[in-house]
């Protein structure tokens, strides 16, 4: 993709066409993408995610929201952030049907695992990645109850398509029920039930702190934004070894992992440059990684597999990649 000067394009990237903008709720626009030639498009899975380089160069991340066997087409929405780096605000105001916009991807962070039960908890716009995830729970005739908080209805996408569930669905307007208690929300942990959780900054952190004792594995979150970090592990330099390329590289206390390599002439791919996307993830084969993204849980961190060198450093003076 194209963030900045060093970014390596995506091999996956495609070139797809808007084939329609619609209002899907107050500050919210659908926007249907489809190959211009009508080809096939690469599948995804529920949680799945595209990168959207607009004509600006502008790079953002959109969850998938329509029909995954839809092979013709994509859907995603956009919630228009005020406060936002002038993406959405492109989108709803400049952007029409007709634009063509290059996409990477599709790639997920937030895979939907098998399970007996789900809760699934969407705030605002965080209701994208929930829609196909329900269909998929559908499909699989699993136990699933969906709650939806928003401001007002008004706000809330996507309402008209949520109503088919009938009381699987249970809508949260503030405005109508006041604000959501998590204690009245979400029960004790379940070894049968997987909860999932998507929105704004201040639900994932009410959420992870409510549910902090749980045993590993039964929440799942995903994050649209950075998570705040702590200091730094370690604030003097590490160097990082590359395997297979038989180089090695330092990387300074004022310099990302991801800056480093490109600096010295190592292709990695990546997008979001902030932890967010997924796109830059590494092997690490020796070496403990400093976790500083908002994309693995707690187990991945443990093990220290993988890690993201757009955002994450190291704990230990060296750090081998597999790259």
């Amino acid at each position: 993709m194209f963030t900045g000067k060093n970014d390596v394009p995506d091999p996956s990237q495609v070139k797809l066409i808007v084939t329609a903008k619609t209002r899907a709720a107050d500050e919210v626009v659908a926007l249907t993408l489809a190959h211009p030639d009508g080809r096939r498009l690469p599948d995804w899975t529920p949680g799945s995610h595209v990168d959207v380089v607009l004509p600006s160069g502008v790079n953002r991340q959109y969850s998938l929201c329509g029909d995954r066997w839809d092979a013709q087409s994509y859907r995603i929405a956009v919630l228009h952030e005020a406060e936002g780096r002038g993406g959405s605000a492109y989108i709803h105001e400049e952007l029409t049907e007709g634009t063509m916009l290059a996409l990477g991807g599709p790639r997920n962070n937030f895979r939907l695992v098998p399970s007996e039960k789900y809760v699934f908890i969407a705030g605002g716009i965080g209701i994208t990645p929930m829609l196909p995830m329900i269909q998929q729970a559908e499909m699989l005739d699993a136990d699933w109850k969906l709650l939806y908080l928003g401001r007002a209805r008004s706000t809330m996408a996507f309402l008209d398509e949520l109503a088919e569930y009938g009381d699987h669905v249970v809508v949260l307007p503030k405005d109508e029920s006041g604000p959501s208690q998590l204690e009245e929300l979400i029960d004790g942990p379940s070894a049968d039930t997987k909860v999932y959780v998507c929105g704004p900054q201040r639900l994932l952190a009410a959420v992870e702190r409510h549910c902090a004792a749980w045993p590993a594995g039964l929440l799942r979150l995903e994050h649209f934004a950075a998570k705040a970090q702590g200091a730094h592990a370690r604030d003097v330099p590490f160097e990082v070894e590359l395997a297979r390329a038989g180089l090695s590289v330092t990387v300074s206390p004022d310099v990302s992992i991801l800056d480093a390599l490109q600096n010295a002439g190592v292709n990695v791919l990546t997008s979001c440059r902030e932890g967010t996307c997924g796109t830059c993830e590494v092997p690490v084969l020796a070496g403990v990684p400093d976790h500083r993204d908002s994309i693995l849980n707690d187990a991945d961190r443990a093990s220290g597999n993988c890690m993201f060198p757009c955002v994450s450093r190291s704990c230990s003076d060296r750090l081998v990649l597999d790259l």
